[in-house]
């Protein structure tokens, strides 16, 4: 049975972190409850999760607000219709052009069937999207996260949240990936939501702002 998160678990799964781990429960004191932060299981929000990839969540987001302007819906053929200068003419850089267009190709040839992923493990669902280029795991794990809402996925390659459970842990900075994933461990099967508080935690002491997409 696939466990997911919902509006009606979430503040519950919170709570059970918060009551097993004194740190968890020290964001829920001083900062409240972390946004539900979701999106819709379409191509447009792997896009946007690609667009992501090693850029400030501002110019991602940009990105894709001039892919939608310019495409009027972001759809595998829309995107298949634009030329590179089109593209570049919406922030998007040569690189993550070809990331897309594989995307968007894959989907129109029925390679990858979005719809079917709610029925399919974590896994199996990691192993059709890592095979396609430029989706790489922390894609695929903010994917997982965001938009099959699971419970259990700990982005390992998401800085955010590293930082935050060196801040929060009181851990040295050169505290390793491996040191970090044995920490998350405790946090099963629930390390989705302990990451949504940790980039809770990151984001107020930032003084930013990550509104859910819903």
């Amino acid at each position: 049975m696939l466990i997911t998160f919902n509006l009606t678990n979430y503040h519950q799964l919170c709570d059970h972190l918060a009551g097993h781990d004194a740190e968890l429960r020290s964001i829920l004191d001083l900062n409240g409850y972390p946004p539900m932060w979701t999106r819709k299981n379409t191509f447009e929000t792997l896009v946007h999760i690609i667009l992501e990839q090693q850029v400030s969540l501002a110019s991602a987001l940009a990105a894709l607000n001039k892919l939608k302007v310019t495409t009027q819906m972001i759809t595998p053929e829309s995107i298949l219709c634009l030329t590179d200068q089109q593209m570049r003419a919406c922030f998007v850089s040569r690189q993550k052009m070809g990331y897309i267009r594989g995307l968007a190709q894959a989907i129109k040839d029925e390679k990858i069937h979005l719809e079917e992923f709610a029925g399919m493990s974590d896994d199996q669902v990691r192993k059709v999207l890592i095979g396609l280029k430029g989706i790489g795991n922390w894609t695929i794990d903010v994917y997982l996260m965001f938009a099959l809402q699971r419970t259990d996925i700990f982005p390992i390659g998401d800085l955010a949240a590293v930082n935050a459970v060196k801040t929060l842990k009181k851990l040295p900075s050169s505290t390793t990936k491996e040191e970090i994933l044995k920490i998350s461990i405790n946090w099963k099967p629930f390390r989705s939501i302990a990451c949504m508080m940790l980039w809770h935690y990151y984001l107020s002491a930032k003084g930013k702002k990550m509104a859910p997409i819903i």
